[in-house]
């Protein structure tokens, strides 16, 4: 089972870079980044809120679960 995280692919989309994400959403680049390379263990609801308000989606557009 694997959670995988499309942060890039909705940046992306919005044509939003990692610094100017991390300003709108207050979060640390580093941390940012660490959510969009998939290599965060977990993310809290106040933060997956503030992402999807900021690049207008769904928590279904930023995660999605496969199964291997």
């Amino acid at each position: 089972m694997a959670i995988i995280v499309n942060l890039d692919v909705m940046m992306a989309k919005q044509k939003v870079s990692l610094n100017e994400l991390s300003q709108r959403v207050d979060i640390t680049q580093a941390n940012l980044s660490i959510l969009k390379t998939g290599k965060a263990k977990a993310i809290r609801f106040s933060t997956l809120n503030a992402l999807c308000k900021e690049l207008d989606c769904q928590p279904g557009d930023i995660l999605e679960f496969r199964e291997d």
